[in-house]
């Protein structure tokens, strides 16, 4: 059974960092695209990045470029997210998700983790 598990997330304050970890189990997942994405209280799931199997690819929401950055250890079937710079708007609840398409659309992703939060104070 394919189980990704965040961790990392936490209360902070502006202008702080946090690591989020996934770590994902069940299956090897070398071949497949890795993301984050968050859900702010009252908001829709937005897309935060991406990295690709090899993990030479990147994509980021514009609201993260340049303070957040996304890696992956394949040895260890474990995602990162360096998230720096933060702000009170980047409070949320953190998912990672892994699936076979390189993207920002999270139906392009099969399997998700069960979230964790991060809060940023002001």
């Amino acid at each position: 059974q394919v189980q990704l598990v965040e961790s990392g997330g936490g209360l902070v304050q502006a202008g702080d960092s946090l690591r989020l970890s996934c770590a994902a189990s069940g299956r090897t997942f070398s071949a497949y695209a890795m993301a984050w994405f968050r859900q702010a209280p009252g908001k829709e799931r937005g897309f935060v990045a991406a990295i690709r199997w090899s993990g030479y690819n990147t994509l980021y929401a514009d609201s993260v470029k340049g303070r957040f950055t996304i890696s992956r250890d394949n040895a260890k079937n474990t995602m990162y997210l360096q998230m720096n710079s933060l702000k009170p708007e980047d409070t949320a609840v953190y998912y990672c998700a892994v699936g076979p398409i390189y993207g920002s659309s999270w139906p392009s992703y099969t399997y998700w983790g069960q979230g964790t939060q991060v809060t940023v104070s002001s």
